[in-house]
């Protein structure tokens, strides 16, 4: 298990969750701190630059973990079951481009509220366009080495896709097996009957994880049981990435501190095998 850190570019929305906003300073800050690698929220894959970020991850010792789109949909209003043709061929190109990138760098493209909501539409036809977007993407990423994740979103942000189970079944629907779960502890709390134990269940489709706190605070902050959490995945065989995708408060230095300081211990001993025990 590694962990990571949601960081932006400063152009990012306020809205936008991540910890830290500037790839060159984050990547930095991130590594002083004990992270093992970033997760870059990105609104274009142009917004970074493959040589200088390759630089700054050397010169770290870090890893790009995951590309996450959220932003995509929360500042550009693009969204994979767009009922428009071409405001669908519009998603697809840019996260084409977003694959092309993570084929470099981490090999893992989340999907979270950018593959739209149903809102008055009918369900079915908005797994029918989802499905045929996300086969179409998995066959363009299965040649590059490229997994899609989806991300469960609770209920208040979407009402497309709020828990593990929904997830899953979608997943069968689609058929690629490069297309995976990308569950969130904090939507999982509002969403999901357990964390730890339906995270267990369908490991087989969890290939990465965010983690918050009940409060969208850095873990530590809140009520969810991390050790806990961290005990059903070691037990399911999880080898996966998890990340801190939280609020920057009271801010983005002290917020990734204290999360810093809460995980790695528990990384530590994941990795040890020592959680059963102690």
């Amino acid at each position: 298990m590694k962990l990571s850190i949601a960081i932006a570019d400063t152009h990012a929305l306020p809205s936008a969750f991540v910890v830290y906003r500037g790839f060159e300073t984050s990547i930095l800050k991130a590594a002083r701190l004990g992270y093992h690698g970033v997760e870059l929220a990105l609104k274009r894959a142009d917004e970074i630059h493959p040589d200088r970020l390759q630089a700054l991850l050397n010169q770290s010792a870090m890893e790009v973990s995951c590309i996450s789109t959220g932003q995509v949909y929360a500042d550009g209003g693009l969204m994979l079951t767009h009922d428009d043709p071409r405001k669908r061929r519009e998603g697809i190109a840019l996260f084409r481009e977003f694959i092309d990138l993570a084929a470099q760098f981490g090999q893992l493209v989340n999907i979270g509220r950018v593959r739209g909501p149903v809102n008055g539409r009918s369900r079915d036809y908005v797994e029918a366009l989802f499905t045929d977007v996300a086969q179409e993407l998995c066959a363009y990423a299965e040649p590059q080495g490229v997994t899609l994740i989806l991300e469960p979103v609770n209920r208040y942000e979407t009402d497309f896709i709020n828990s593990v189970p929904d997830g899953v079944q979608l997943m069968e629907r689609i058929g690629c097996p490069n297309m995976q779960l990308m569950p969130d502890v904090f939507h999982m709390n509002i969403e999901d009957t357990s964390i730890g134990p339906e995270l267990s269940r369908y490991m087989e489709y969890v290939k990465y994880i965010h983690l918050a706190d009940s409060n969208r605070l850095a873990p530590g902050q809140g009520h969810l049981d991390f050790l806990a959490i961290f005990r059903e995945i070691q037990h399911a065989g999880y080898d996966g990435w998890v990340s801190v995708e939280i609020l920057p408060l009271p801010t983005p230095d002290v917020a990734a501190q204290q999360a810093a300081e809460y995980l790695l211990p528990l990384v530590r001993a994941y990795n040890e095998q020592v959680l059963f025990t102690n």
